[in-house]
C-alpha cells in the first residue's frame, strides 16, 4: 500500500502558498476610490428658484435656509454647487440679466435711434415688470433694499449706473448724428430714462398693471427732445 502522508503534506503546503500569494496580491494592488456621488438635482432649475427667491425678498431677507428650501437641496449641496450666499447671488444676477433683464440691451442694440430704443424699453418693462409668472419689478433695483452687505449693494448700484451710462452713450451718438438737438443734455436725459424705469419697477411692486405702466411710458416719451 502506497503511503499517502507525504502527498497530503505536499498538497497542504501548496494550498497555503497559493493563499499567501493571493493575500499579497490583494494587499499590493491599488485600491480604487469610489467616485463622488453625482448631484441629485438639476442645477439650472435650482438656480432659477434662487433667482425667484432673491427677486421676491431681496438679498438680505433671503436666508440660506430659505434658499435650500426653495431650491430643494441641502446646505452642503448648495455650498458645493454655488459657493456661499454671496457667490450664489452673483450668479443669480447674471442669470436674471440673461433671462429676464435682457430687453434693455436688445432695445439699445436693435433700434435705430435712442428715442426708439428708450420707448421700446419702457413698453417692454411694463410687460416684464408685471408678468404674473414671476415676482414684479426688477431684481437689480429691489434686491438691494435694506442690504447691509456693502459688496452686494455696490455691485447692484454699479449695474444700475452702467445702464444709465449706456443710455447716455446712445443719446450722445444721436446728438452727433443729428437725431437729437445739438443742445440736448444727454446725461440728464439718460438719468430721466433711468428714473422712469426705476419708478415703473416700484409701481409694479405696488400693484400697478401693465396697462397703467404702458400709459406712464407713453407720457414719459412725450417730452423727448425733437430736432
Amino acid at each position: 500500500m502506497v503511503n499517502e502522508e507525504p502527498r497530503t503534506r505536499a498538497k497542504s503546503a501548496s494550498a497555503a502558498a497559493s493563499a499567501a500569494a493571493s493575500r499579497a496580491a490583494s494587499t499590493s494592488a491599488p485600491v480604487s476610490k469610489p467616485r463622488g456621488r453625482p448631484r441629485s438635482f438639476d442645477r439650472e432649475t435650482a438656480l432659477e428658484q434662487a433667482v425667484l427667491a432673491f427677486w421676491e425678498h431681496g438679498y438680505e431677507a433671503t436666508s440660506v435656509s430659505d434658499l435650500t428650501r426653495v431650491m430643494g437641496i441641502g446646505a452642503p449641496s448648495l455650498y458645493a454647487a454655488f459657493g456661499d450666499k454671496q457667490s450664489l447671488f452673483a450668479e443669480v444676477v447674471q442669470a436674471y440679466g440673461v433671462k429676464h433683464g435682457a430687453f434693455g440691451d436688445r432695445a439699445l442694440t436693435e433700434e435705430p435711434t435712442a428715442r426708439a430704443a428708450i420707448g421700446r424699453m419702457l413698453r417692454e418693462a411694463a410687460a416684464e415688470y408685471t408678468d404674473p409668472g414671476h415676482p414684479h419689478g426688477c431684481l437689480v433695483i429691489h434686491a438691494a433694499t435694506n442690504c447691509t452687505t456693502p459688496e452686494v449693494e455696490a455691485s447692484l448700484r454699479d449695474r444700475r449706473n452702467a445702464n444709465i451710462a449706456a443710455f447716455e452713450n446712445r443719446m450722445e451718438e444721436d446728438v452727433a448724428a443729428g437725431e437729437l438737438p445739438a443742445g440736448t443734455d444727454a446725461a440728464a436725459l439718460a438719468r430721466y430714462a433711468g428714473a422712469v424705469l426705476q419708478g415703473m419697477s416700484q409701481q409694479a411692486r405696488d400693484g400697478a398693471s401693465r396697462e397703467e405702466l404702458e400709459a406712464v411710458a407713453e407720457i414719459a416719451m412725450e417730452i423727448w427732445p425733437r430736432t
